[in-house]
């Protein structure tokens, strides 16, 4: 692309001049250099970063996106590729975290409804079912993994049928060896589910996304890699 208006630049990437304008102030794309009539100029390095900016979006969002083109414009690449890693690296955890729901949903989904209490349980009979120590349901609790509530008389430890069921993914999860805050991540996609089974039937869902974050982050990578290959302009 070459010299061009707002209008012309917006064109090309199906957005608005005003908003090439915005991102211009926002610091997403460098300024634009002025005509003595005021208008602004745009190059194939703004087209570039332009680009690159709008991949970065379904990738990382767009405070990241921003964060990660103010720090390669101001030519701190260090910045940027910090914030690039942990971005990666919290995709490698998502993945992590879906492998090891999907592992203990097929165990749940496939518990006979007979097997889970009927009743709510005190914490020394869910501690015998599964084989622990009262002490580590209670660990589990101060951990964020396990939500019992209190009964109103006696303010011990109640145990309802979900409480069960997520004590026996905890018990199952910590066995394949994952810490404790892992376990309170997949928990809280089981409480937030609303249970076992419709977790287990968003789990393709989740994959899809988790795909589709990836590749945008193939796509970003390219198109950032492209801006930085771009020659430097004149200031003048």
């Amino acid at each position: 692309m070459g010299h061009g208006r707002p209008a012309d630049l917006g064109r090309a990437y199906g957005i608005s001049a005003q908003t090439v304008r915005n991102y211009e102030h926002a610091g997403v794309i460098p300024a634009a250099r002025r005509t003595p009539s005021g208008y602004r100029v745009y190059t194939p390095v703004h087209a570039g970063a332009l680009g690159a900016y709008l991949a970065l979006i379904p990738a990382y969002g767009y405070a990241t996106a921003g964060t990660i083109m103010r720090a390669v414009l101001r030519g701190d690449l260090d910045a940027a590729f910090q914030v690039i890693d942990a971005g990666h690296a919290q995709l490698a955890g998502d993945r992590e975290t879906l492998d090891s729901v999907e592992a203990a949903i097929d165990v749940l989904v496939g518990t006979p409804a007979a097997r889970r209490p009927d009743r709510p349980l005190p914490v020394g009979a869910v501690a015998h079912r599964l084989g622990v120590t009262a002490a580590t349901l209670r660990k589990w609790e101060r951990a964020g993994i396990l939500t019992p509530q209190r009964d109103r008389a006696t303010r011990h430890r109640v145990y309802q049928a979900d409480d069960v069921r997520d004590a026996e993914l905890a018990h199952l999860l910590r066995r394949g060896g994952y810490p404790l805050a892992h376990i309170a991540t997949v928990l809280g996609h089981v409480r937030g589910a609303g249970g076992a089974e419709p977790l287990a039937s968003s789990l393709a869902d989740w994959r899809r996304r988790l795909a589709g974050r990836g590749r945008a982050m193939l796509t970003a990578a390219a198109r950032l890699d492209a801006f930085l290959r771009l020659p430097d302009e004149p200031t003048t």
